[in-house]
């Protein structure tokens, strides 16, 4: 009787072997060059153990390149590039772009049907790599970019989590700042306008704020949630005004919102700024139009946009590269004025 061939190992098994998944395991092995070196030397163990001889088939179909990568959105209403800030990064990322081959495929994704989609793309190895955008939470598109063995970059970073690949801007130092101007002009009762507390710009800036009032000894409760927008700044301004009447200065995380704040105060008869001095965040272009036009916080949105299309084409590349967070810095305009009793 003859001897039977001996059957061949699976990516599967080398994957248990060197105690990874088998997304990461598919990807040292196709030297995509997206796995830390511990994982990659691990995989190259369980293959010397296994003798685990890649399939041709699937190894081409696995390192073929789409000339195409995605950028994933957390959000479904198509409104949403209404909003200066999500323009600015999507002409960042496509100006990069531009200048080689790669189509960009637009993906809204804070939904079922948007989730299916991507899913889609990726299974089909439609696109090179995969950026995400505005994540929320313990966000369902941050798990499914984890199961795909493609390059993921976040524009941003989940709450709650540190992907190795990412590009943020300071957060956290751009609301110190701002909230220390607020505290050098004189202002003691001093409240925030945060953005939504399931992502972590939303808590960054609140944390940055919340410390340099405690440095200060002031209050860090004066403190009302929004959605980011005008319309949420403006209910929660007139929330911060009910609840403390004594308030003297506003600092809202985005100048939307900053913006809400302008036309809450205006409607309550406090005069900006002479009772109430307001900083948003972004220097977004209605910053400098608004009356009085706005002390803000700059961020580059656009380079934000820029800085993840290099990273995801160096991550294609076969590169390895670090994590970027990109410096703010104060703006200061009109909205911002010294206390009365700091006066003189």
């Amino acid at each position: 009787m003859s001897t039977p061939p001996k059957r061949r190992p699976t990516l599967d098994e080398v994957a248990r072997t060197a105690g990874v998944s088998r997304a990461a395991a598919s990807r040292a092995l196709n030297r995509s060059g997206h796995v830390s070196r511990a994982t990659r030397e691990a995989v190259e163990r369980a293959v010397r153990e296994l003798d685990y001889v890649p399939n041709p088939t699937a190894r081409a179909l696995a390192t073929q390149r789409a000339e195409a990568v995605v950028l994933a959105v957390s959000h479904h209403d198509p409104e949403l590039f209404a909003d200066p800030f999500h323009t600015q990064v999507l002409v960042g990322v496509s100006a990069v772009l531009e200048r080689t081959d790669l189509v960009l495929m637009l993906v809204l994704a804070d939904s079922d049907h948007g989730r299916a989609r991507l899913e889609r793309i990726l299974r089909a190895r439609r696109a090179d790599g995969l950026m995400l955008l505005s994540l929320h939470g313990d966000d369902p598109l941050h798990h499914l970019a984890d199961k795909t063995d493609l390059p993921v970059v976040c524009g941003g970073r989940p709450l709650g989590a540190e992907p190795r690949w990412y590009v943020d801007a300071d957060n956290r130092g751009g609301a110190r700042l701002a909230t220390e101007h607020l505290i050098g002009l004189g202002r003691r009762r001093i409240a925030t306008i945060t953005g939504l507390l399931d992502t972590d710009v939303g808590v960054q800036r609140l944390r940055g704020h919340q410390e340099a009032l405690a440095v200060a000894g002031l209050d860090t409760s004066l403190v009302a949630e929004a959605d980011f927008n005008e319309s949420g700044g403006y209910e929660a301004a007139r929330r911060l005004l009910d609840q403390h009447p004594d308030l003297d200065a506003v600092f809202a995380a985005s100048d939307n919102m900053a913006a809400g704040a302008l036309r809450a105060l205006r409607d309550a008869g406090r005069s900006v700024p002479d009772d109430v001095s307001v900083v948003g965040f972004d220097d977004a272009p209605v910053a400098g139009l608004m009356t009085p036009r706005l002390t803000t916080v700059r961020q580059p949105i656009r380079q934000l946009g820029s800085e993840m299309a290099r990273m995801l084409l160096a991550l294609i590349n076969g590169e390895d590269p670090s994590p970027l967070i990109l410096p703010t810095r104060l703006v200061v305009r009109e909205s911002t004025a010294p206390a009365r009793q700091s006066l003189g």
